[in-house]
């Protein structure tokens, strides 16, 4: 999923999840099955199904944009920022929704600026500064390393 969601803005809710199962469109049943999945996750999205997806608040499109990529039922979800721009309440739903996924065996790569909620989802991490690897290794191992501490989470430096 990209940074900034690109959806289809003048496409329904809907349209923009029957495109992120293009791949299988003469397998309506499927689609069906799919939708009906990614509704489960997100209610807000079934309650907007019919609705532009252009019109949709900032936290709407980016469950709508999580949802068309989950339409593809990938084996690794590569999502971009996805608390880029949300409120907070928004921003723990979203997050909550990608430890759900990771409990039921999806693979995902998450690139996000806010470690403290990433460090506390994640089973491994890397710290990147300037393009190079600072620092990795298990997520809860960074979550005490005092460099990541005093950099990320606003913590001192032992």
């Amino acid at each position: 999923m990209p940074e900034r969601r690109r959806l289809f803005s003048p496409l329904s809710v809907e349209e923009n999840l029957r495109l992120g199962g293009y791949l299988i469109r003469d397998q309506p049943a499927e689609i069906r099955r799919r939708m009906d999945a990614v509704y489960a996750l997100f209610p807000r999205v079934q309650e907007r199904r019919l609705q532009l997806a252009g019109t949709l608040s900032g936290g709407e499109q980016q469950m709508v944009a999580i949802a068309r990529a989950l339409m593809l039922q990938p084996r690794l979800l590569v999502l971009d920022e996805p608390s880029m721009g949300l409120a907070p309440l928004i921003v723990r739903l979203i997050f909550n929704i990608v430890r759900r996924l990771r409990d039921d065996g999806m693979a995902v790569l998450l690139v996000e600026q806010n470690a403290r909620q990433t460090l506390r989802i994640a089973d491994r991490a890397y710290v990147l500064e300037s393009g190079a690897i600072l620092v990795h290794g298990p997520a809860a191992d960074l979550a005490r390393d005092p460099r990541v501490q005093a950099a990320y989470l606003g913590g001192a430096a032992a």
